[in-house]
């Protein structure tokens, strides 16, 4: 036990540092950093059971059980401020709050009991799955969007935060598991130093990646819509022919930061004409039309450029980042862009 309560104490006090970092940490955009934030202190009233005893008073425990009730949709609203750079906190927002204010007032004027608490554990169970859906639903419109709209490289923000939600499903299912053998004093406190350690781990890689990141955060505009299929005639073979001569002349994708919106003021086409256009005429998203481009070119420097580095051939034609650049051309070719180059030599 008394292990269990050391881990509790490093967990609390780690939880309550990031929480302070994130909070004063310079940030174009710190809403998500106070989401995150806001996640963090919640966690530490829910961890703190792992050394200090209930509290006796009705509001304190109340508050104590039902602030489980504000983590997840923390969490959400953390992903959709971290997808979205417009994203912003409305009055409607304050819906999430309303389980977590049902049971604190339920707990603050019953207290604790085993019918109450029963009822209590089927909600946050059930509000559990609701909003991990609910994160994968955003993250997937989110993924939908940026591949339609965007050249850059929003794929790391959605891996990540991806990777993210998945480790939380997985610490979730330490939890059940621990709770199924509780009865075994051994196992049962191996799982939770276990699962303790876990959420240390996943919080700390988390945060991390964030700091030393903060291209992830660059976030998309949420009020794109995703692009749906045209009702008329697909056949428009001299629009892309048009399409294609402007890419291999002007060259629009060694702009890194090139949107749909960009290319459709250049090439005069309204966005939605030419969305449909890259995604019925060349079956790509408006991400992987863009990169083929960049991928050609980049293929020929490798060939007639020795003296560059992948890295300088990487920014040369379009690309922000390696981890990008690599997962694009090895997408494209089938190889990283290091072995075509010794392919060729």
């Amino acid at each position: 036990m008394a292990l269990i309560n050391d881990v509790g104490k490093i967990i609390v006090f780690l939880f309550l540092l990031l929480s302070i970092f994130l909070i004063t940490a310079k940030s174009e955009r710190k809403l998500p950093n106070y989401l995150f934030a806001a996640f963090l202190l919640i966690s530490v009233v829910d961890l703190s059971g792992f050394f200090i005893a209930a509290p006796d008073h009705r509001v304190i425990l109340g508050f104590k059980l039902a602030s489980i009730l504000l983590q997840m949709p923390l969490y959400y609203l953390y992903v959709n401020a971290a997808c979205y750079y417009n994203f912003t906190l409305r009055r409607k927002h304050l819906l999430h709050g309303i389980p977590f204010l049902v049971f604190f007032g339920l707990f603050g004027m019953a207290g604790s009991s085993e019918p109450l608490d029963k009822i209590f554990d089927i909600v946050s169970t059930i509000q559990y799955y609701y909003y991990i859906i609910a994160v994968f639903w955003v993250l997937r419109t989110f993924r939908k969007l940026y591949q339609e709209n965007y050249s850059s490289n929003h794929q790391l923000t959605y891996k990540w935060l991806l990777q993210t939600t998945i480790l939380f499903l997985i610490g979730n299912f330490f939890v059940l598991l621990r709770d199924f053998v509780e009865q075994n004093d051994a196992v049962f406190m191996y799982l939770y130093t276990f699962s303790s350690l876990f959420v240390l781990f996943v919080i700390c890689w988390f945060v991390l990646n964030a700091l030393y990141r903060p291209n992830l955060l660059a976030g998309i505009d949420k009020d794109l819509v995703p692009v749906l299929p045209a009702d008329g005639p697909k056949e428009k073979p001299q629009e892309l022919k048009t399409l294609m001569h402007f890419m291999e002349t002007t060259k629009p994708y060694l702009d890194d930061k090139l949107t749909l919106q960009k290319l459709a003021e250049q090439t005069l086409l309204p966005e939605k004409q030419l969305s449909q256009l890259i995604n019925q005429q060349t079956g790509k998203h408006f991400f992987d039309f863009i990169n083929e481009f960049r991928i050609n070119d980049a293929k020929i420097l490798l060939r007639s450029q020795p003296q560059l580095t992948v890295l300088e051939i990487l920014y040369e034609v379009g690309f922000n980042s390696k981890s990008s650049f690599y997962t694009a051309f090895k997408k494209e070719t089938g190889v990283t862009p290091t072995d075509y180059r010794k392919s060729i030599v």
